[in-house]
């Protein structure tokens, strides 16, 4: 994550150097002779001498340095990223207890991605790392201020909580991990649309939905019960879902996500949890809204719902739930699933292609993109359709690499970056 040690270090006093591989004696000397130096950072990404020494796990050096009233434990890079998020991205557990012990701020975010310690202990599968700082976090002010079940399920600058971290990148031990520190239900939701394995096992031999079962919570256990109706999947392997326009991907992750909760309303059914209702104003809206629609304007397949997606180069029109239905699937069989695209149902050419219709339902002829089913969709005026801006924002995640957990070098290059 931008973290890494240039190849342009100025270390002409060898001080980074003997940080890197644990020569005390070394930086002493280089200290005593000027204790200006302790200041000095690396010339590109700014790392302090207690980055080096805490991504590179030299608990000793660690120690040392932290014993310097001058140093400071959240001290920042070039990334805005803490002594403590390097520790934590290469498990270096006795660095992140040290830290910690010394009063580093667990609850600090990265100017990349927006991430906290705790994102990147569970991105790169450092379970104990992670139980660490959730530990601290109980403890801590961060519990008093922002509230624990809130720090669990803390969101990153492109809204991925800790645990769709660790489940898209299948770090088991750490989702089990976060789901028995109260990951929220909302956070089940997206990552099995987003096809998790509710058989994933941690450590101990159990599944997400015995580890809901042992705290009592019957909402998240119906929704990972396998034995419970799989939900709709994001069909991301077929190539024209993956070249979506923003627009249109926006849209059909909304109808998803809107698919699945109806799904859900059958499966919660006695578990003291049900789905929130519409409020009146959004039902009358919705109803004024299929009024003005002409027919033509029905989706043809359903008869139920407004078309919203055109198929290229074809151009027929379909609702958003039922191009789902042609494009989504439940989970499938990695050894046998087909990714042949979907074919149009009414010309039988093949999919390559969506786009967000544009439809003209009022005096003024004016376009306004459709974002959402009439039955479910919010008023107008809060969607701010009329600007054609997007209100359903999908999740996403940028382009994430393997586990890092080598030595960081300063001869050879950066440390890896999500």
């Amino acid at each position: 994550m931008g973290q890494g040690l240039s190849c342009r270090i100025r270390d002409d006093h060898g001080l980074f150097t003997a940080v890197q591989f644990g020569d005390l004696e070394i930086v002493k000397t280089v200290l005593d002779r000027d204790p200006s130096l302790i200041q000095q950072t690396t010339v590109y990404d700014r790392h302090s001498a207690l980055h080096i020494a805490a991504a590179n796990g030299q608990i000793e050096m660690v120690s040392m340095l932290l014993e310097n009233p001058s140093v400071n434990p959240d001290s920042l890079n070039r990334h805005k990223q803490t002594p403590l998020m390097l520790a934590a991205m290469h498990g270096k557990i006795t660095c992140v207890e040290k830290l910690i012990q010394a009063g580093a701020n667990i609850l600090m975010f990265d100017s990349l991605n927006g991430r906290t310690c705790l994102h990147y202990a569970a991105y790169y599968g450092h379970s104990d790392c992670l139980q660490t700082i959730l530990s601290s976090a109980r403890t801590s002010h961060v519990a008093v201020s922002w509230g624990f079940s809130r720090f669990v399920n803390i969101r990153d600058g492109k809204g991925a909580t800790p645990l769709h971290l660790a489940s898209r990148q299948r770090r088991p031990e750490c989702v089990h991990i976060l789901l028995d520190n109260g990951g929220s239900i909302d956070c089940i939701r997206e990552l099995l649309a987003w096809g998790a394995d509710r058989l994933n096992r941690d450590a101990s031999g159990r599944i997400p939905y015995a580890v809901a079962l042992k705290h009592k919570n019957g909402a998240c256990a119906a929704l990972l019960n396998p034995s419970s109706a799989e939900p709709l999947v994001w069909p991301s392997p077929l190539k024209f879902i993956s070249e979506l326009n923003q627009d249109a991907k926006a849209l059909l992750e909304q109808a998803l996500m809107e698919v699945n909760r109806e799904r859900e309303k059958t499966i919660l059914k006695g578990t003291g949890y049900s789905m929130p209702s519409p409020s009146h104003s959004d039902v009358t809206a919705s109803d004024d809204d299929i009024s003005e629609a002409s027919d033509s304007q029905l989706c043809c397949i359903c008869f139920d719902q407004l078309c919203a997606i055109e198929v290229q180069d074809c151009g027929h029109q379909m609702c958003a739930q039922c191009t789902l239905a042609l494009c989504c699937h439940n989970k499938p069989n990695p050894t046998t699933a087909s990714l042949t695209a979907p074919i149009c149902p009414f010309c039988r050419s093949n999919i390559a292609r969506l786009t967000v219709v544009k439809v003209k339902i009022n005096a003024a002829d004016q376009e306004l993109d459709l974002y959402s089913s009439p039955k479910q969709r919010k008023s107008r005026r809060s969607l701010n359709l009329s600007e054609g801006s997007s209100s359903f924002r999908g999740l996403s995640f940028g382009k994430m690499v393997g586990r890092s957990s080598g030595r960081v070098s300063l001869d050879n290059g950066r440390i890896d970056k999500p």
